[in-house]
C-alpha cells in the first residue's frame, strides 16, 4: 500500500513532528507499505531513506517561524499527488494542508488527517480571547472533519475540541518513544558536571523556542527557585524566534541558563536528557509532548503544563502545573523531594508504556491497512464525492466519537 504523507513545518530543526513523521514511515516500511513524505524545502529533491522516499518541494519561507517552510504551491503539490496515486493519503498540517482532502475526496482515496496540536490551544497562546478561539476552532474543526475520511488524535486530550462538535469520524493512536535510543544508562556524571556543580539541580527544557510553546515559564521558574533558596540551574536545547528575547531576559535577571540551541546529535541530548533532575515541558497547547516523554524514557521526570495534554502522557510519574513560573518552580520542589532512585524508576516505567511498534499499528489501522489487499470492502473506504461529508457529524450533539465502517 502506498502512503503518502503531507507535513508542514518539518525541518533540520524541528523537533517531535520530525520524530513522529521519521518513526511512522519507518514503522510502515517495516510492516511492508510504501511510504512517501512531501515537505517543503528550499529546493526540489527526491531521495531514498529509512523512512521511505522523501520527497522536497520548493516552499516560501514563513516570517516569524525560525526557518519553517509550507507547501504554498497547490498545482504542484496537486501534481505530485497525482503522479505518485496514493492508496492512502495522510496529512499532518489542519491549516494550509487541508485542501487536500477535497482532493482526495474527487480521487476517491481515502484520507486521514492527523491532528498534532488543538486549534483552540494554538489561537490562545497567540493571545485571542477564549471566547473567540473556542468559535474559530469549531469552525475549522468542522471543516476538517468533513473534509477527511478518518481524524487522527494522539490523546484524549487532543480529541475534545472534536468531540466538543461532535465528530464521528475520529480515532485515537498515541505516539511513542525510542527506548533503546532513550535510556536512563546514556546519564553522564560528566556531562552533568558541565552543566551544574554539585548540590545544583539540573534543570532541563527541550523545546522549540516559540509563542506557542512559553518557554518564558521556564525562566520564571528558575527565577522563583533561585529566590526560595534553592540552588539551580537550566539548560535549554532547541532554537526559535524568541531565543534572542530570551537570552536577553536571562541576562538581565542574572539566571544561570545556557542556550545550547539546537541539538541535532540524538545521543547528545539523550545524555542531556539523563543527566538532568527534572524536564521542564512548559508548552500549554501540546497534544502529546515528544520531547517529555524521551526525557522520561531517560528516567527524567516532567513538570508539565496542566493545560496541555502532557498530564494523561507523564501520568503519576510527574507533575503538573498552572501555567506560571510559581507553579511550575512549586511542582519542581515536589519531584526533588522524592528519592531519586524512586522518581527516575516511576520516569522510565511510565514511557515504557509507549513503545513505537504500538504506534505504528494504531496509525496503520487507522489507515485500515490491516488488510490493503482487498477491494471493494476497506472499511476505510473512499467517498464518492465532496457531498459524502455529510453525516460526519453526530446530529444528537456531541458524545464519544465513534468510527462507522464505510462512514465519513
Amino acid at each position: 500500500m502506498r502512503v503518502v504523507r503531507l507535513a508542514n513545518f518539518v525541518a533540520p530543526a524541528s523537533g517531535g513532528l520530525r520524530t513522529a513523521v521519521r518513526e511512522l514511515g519507518k514503522g510502515y516500511r517495516a510492516a511492508g507499505h510504501e511510504p512517501v513524505l512531501d515537505v517543503p524545502c528550499a529546493r526540489y529533491t527526491d531521495r531514498d531513506s529509512e523512512q521511505g522516499r522523501i520527497i522536497t518541494l520548493p516552499g516560501p519561507l514563513l516570517p516569524g517561524t525560525g526557518g519553517y517552510r509550507v507547501l504554498a504551491d497547490r498545482r504542484r503539490v496537486t501534481r505530485v499527488l497525482e503522479e505518485l496515486a496514493p492508496d492512502r493519503l495522510e496529512v499532518c498540517d489542519r491549516t494550509t494542508l487541508r485542501w487536500t482532502g477535497r482532493w482526495a475526496r474527487r480521487a476517491r482515496v481515502p484520507a486521514v488527517m492527523v491532528s498534532h496540536e488543538t486549534a483552540n490551544g494554538v489561537l490562545r497562546t497567540w493571545g485571542l480571547p477564549e471566547h473567540i478561539s473556542r468559535r474559530a476552532a469549531d469552525s475549522l474543526n468542522l471543516r476538517t472533519a468533513h473534509a477527511y475520511t478518518r481524524v487522527v488524535c494522539t490523546t484524549e486530550f487532543a480529541e475534545r475540541e472534536f468531540v466538543r462538535i461532535g465528530a464521528r469520524n475520529v480515532v485515537r493512536a498515541s505516539l511513542g518513544v525510542d527506548l533503546t535510543a532513550r535510556h536512563p544508562a546514556l546519564r553522564d556524571p560528566g556531562l552533568r558536571v558541565a552543566h551544574a556543580r554539585a548540590g545544583e539541580a539540573l534543570l532541563v527544557m527541550c523545546s522549540r523556542l516559540s509563542v506557542e510553546k512559553r518557554p518564558g515559564t521556564a525562566l520564571d521558574a528558575l527565577d522563583m527557585l533561585l529566590r526560595r533558596g534553592r540552588r539551580a540551574v537550566l539548560v535549554v536545547a532547541g532554537d526559535g524566534p524568541l531565543r534572542t528575547r530570551l537570552e536577553q531576559r536571562a541576562t538581565e535577571r542574572g539566571l544561570p541558563v545556557r542556550f545550547l540551541g539546537h541539538v541535532s546529535d540524538p545521543a547528545v541530548l539523550g545524555g542531556l536528557q539523563a543527566s538532568a533532575d527534572v524536564c521542564l515541558a512548559p508548552g500549554p497547547a501540546e497534544t502529546f509532548g515528544l520531547a517529555a516523554l524521551e526525557a522520561m524514557a531517560c528516567g527524567t521526570p516532567v513538570v508539565a503544563s496542566a493545560s496541555s495534554a502532557l498530564p494523561e502522557v507523564i501520568g503519576a510519574a510527574g507533575a503538573v502545573a498552572a501555567d506560571h513560573g510559581e507553579a511550575f518552580a512549586d511542582a519542581v520542589e515536589l519531584l526533588l523531594s522524592c528519592a531519586e532512585p524512586v522518581r527516575r524508576e516511576a520516569a522510565r516505567a511510565r514511557a515504557e508504556c509507549f513503545g513505537w511498534p504500538a504506534a505504528v499499528d494504531a496509525f496503520l489501522a487507522a489507515h485500515d491497512a490491516d488488510a490493503p489487499a482487498r477491494t471493494g470492502a476497506s472499511g476505510l473506504s473512499a467517498p464518492a464525492s465532496d457531498a459524502a461529508g455529510e453525516g460526519v457529524l453526530d446530529e444528537g450533539g456531541p458524545g464519544r466519537p465513534v468510527v462507522r465502517e464505510g462512514a465519513v
